[in-house]
């Protein structure tokens, strides 16, 4: 047979494979990073609608109390008795945060029924009523033991709710989850840009101080919530549109983040007079990270955002005073108060609720005056009450009643 009647056959050389194989692997190589942007992007979008949904929440609370939820509210015995060591754990003496009494109103009524009557469920003893039931509003939003009655002693992590953890609470973008911490949150008050009294509000040992804590607090509480006191939206005289009312932050992942991790001084003044107390401890060669070899100022469990009941500063308290992603410093550790600025596991900046509803990223540059400047208190040194935001832009976003005038941000 002649071979010109042969049919052609045609195919790819090695050399061609390979080209096809090399542009293959550039595509898909620009291709993931694309997909990953387009995943964060739309868990940012989930985040900044959780938050929404707790703007909401806020606005129909006040519409049926006329007020909005207290900060470090709840229950207490009163009375001549120290409640912060009483060992009668009754009450939950006044440590909830504004999430507890938001829960009715973003779809959480199943919780709220178990916070809000007694409850024998017992974790501890899975399938057994507890014999004396947890009080309505439940014990203190802590893992300390719970002594209510002759032969009851069971850790607070025992109660169900506090345990929980609601996804309303929580930013997609956050990887943290279950122990040590307790129920976690992503979103917690904000207290404005000064930080005295806001541990306890106008009380000292859980007696009303007229007399002295309570002029401190009205002068330092500049936030649209105030420790241990009513507020509402009458209070906002800057505005709804241009005053924070809480922020988004991260949860502690354990590995010593300056955004989650606390760093403790054991002196009120020292972080009253200068936010950037704990900056010197921040690692020069990796400064998100705390200095390696630094003995923990707090426990594995207090890290930021573990306790979505609790009021304490770490787990549900943003401040204007630093900046988006700044370091979490605090004095006299999960008990104190000092810097807690809102953070988050986006790019650049992090999500705040204005007291309109409004859900807005604040970039980590945003103009923040003088860091090192005191804030307000009655300690000699600090800013009297009443005076500018000396934390620029940021601060007066913080302040509810301060004749700051917000533009740009």
């Amino acid at each position: 047979m002649n071979d010109l009647s042969k049919p052609n056959r045609s195919g790819f050389t090695l050399v061609e494979l390979l080209v096809v194989i090399a542009i293959i692997g550039v595509l898909v190589g620009l291709l993931l990073p694309a997909v990953q942007a387009a995943r964060e992007a739309a868990r940012r979008m989930s985040c900044s609608n959780n938050f929404k949904q707790i703007g909401l929440a806020f606005h129909n609370y006040h519409a049926a109390y006329d007020q909005l939820p207290m900060h470090m509210g709840g229950t207490n015995r009163g009375g001549g008795a120290n409640w912060f060591s009483n060992p009668d754990r009754g009450t939950n003496r006044l440590s909830l945060s504004v999430l507890v009494g938001l829960t009715p109103f973003f779809e959480q009524q199943a919780i709220w029924e178990q916070i809000s009557n007694p409850n024998t469920v017992d974790l501890s003893t899975p399938g057994v009523p507890r014999a004396i039931p947890w009080p309505a509003m439940g014990p203190t939003p802590t893992d300390e033991d719970n002594t209510v009655g002759a032969g009851t002693n069971t850790r607070n992590t025992a109660y169900q709710p506090w345990m929980t953890e609601i996804a309303t609470l929580r930013c997609p973008s956050d990887p943290g989850t279950g122990l040590p911490a307790m129920g976690r949150t992503n979103y917690g008050a904000c207290l404005g840009d000064a930080v005295q009294f806001h541990d306890q509000g106008p009380y000292t040992n859980g007696t009303l101080n007229v007399l002295a804590t309570t002029p401190g607090i009205r002068g330092s509480g500049r936030g649209v919530f105030v420790s241990r006191m009513k507020t509402g939206f009458r209070d906002v005289l800057d505005g709804t549109a241009n005053t924070i009312m809480a922020g988004e932050f991260s949860t502690d992942l354990g590995d010593r983040a300056i955004t989650t991790f606390i760093r403790s001084i054991n002196n009120f003044t020292t972080v009253q007079l200068n936010p950037k107390a704990c900056r010197a401890n921040i690692d020069p060669a990796r400064p998100k990270f705390w200095m390696p070899g630094l003995t923990p100022a707090v426990a594995a469990n207090l890290g930021r955002g573990y306790r979505w009941a609790s009021g304490a500063a770490p787990f549900t308290v943003v401040n204007t005073i630093l900046p988006p992603n700044s370091e979490l410093c605090l004095a006299f550790s999960a008990t104190g108060n000092g810097m807690c600025p809102p953070s988050s596991r986006h790019q650049g900046g992090a999500h705040v609720l204005m007291t309109d509803g409004a859900v807005k990223f604040i970039t980590d540059s945003i103009e923040a005056g003088n860091s090192s400047s005191p804030s307000v208190a009655t300690t000699a040194g600090a800013l009297q009450a009443g005076v500018q935001s000396p934390y620029g832009l940021w601060g007066a976003l913080g302040t509810k009643a301060s004749s700051e005038v917000i533009s740009g941000f």
